[in-house]
């Protein structure tokens, strides 16, 4: 095992056993909404959070490389590449993502219609426009 996967997996296991970590269930996520009226079903991303969240502990593992290049002075060139492959796998993790809450999120909202599904689709269109301007 690397020193990224080993940072990984030491970083799993303090957010994992971490008391402070809000339980995300019952809270308000980043655009106010009340991540508890999805139901049984919960959000789009639900069936596949063990998928998303292993993926995103392999972001933070290369984040985490990126800072042990840094610190050893290791050549521009190389810390660059790593960033890409960093910012690749954030944009493939935030396709999927988006995927997931058109399919689930939204084409729920839009089959109940009224003003929830007209908010739910420029919501979508508004996180779109943010993810093709980064």
């Amino acid at each position: 095992m690397d020193s990224w996967e080993t940072a990984a997996r030491t970083r799993e296991t303090t957010v994992e056993q971490d008391p402070q970590t809000p339980d995300t269930k019952a809270t308000s996520g980043a655009s106010g909404h009340e991540t508890s009226g999805h139901g049984a079903s919960g959000h789009g991303y639900s069936g596949r959070k063990d998928e998303h969240l292993k993926r995103l502990r392999r972001v933070e593992g290369q984040i985490r490389g990126l800072q042990r290049m840094v610190s050893e002075d290791e050549y521009c060139i190389d810390i660059l590449t790593q960033v890409s492959a960093a910012t690749k796998a954030l944009q493939s993790f935030a396709l999927s993502l988006l995927e997931e809450h058109l399919g689930h999120c939204v084409a729920n909202a839009v089959e109940k219609g009224g003003p929830e599904a007209d908010e739910k689709v420029k919501e979508a269109s508004q996180a779109i426009a943010r993810l093709v301007r980064s």
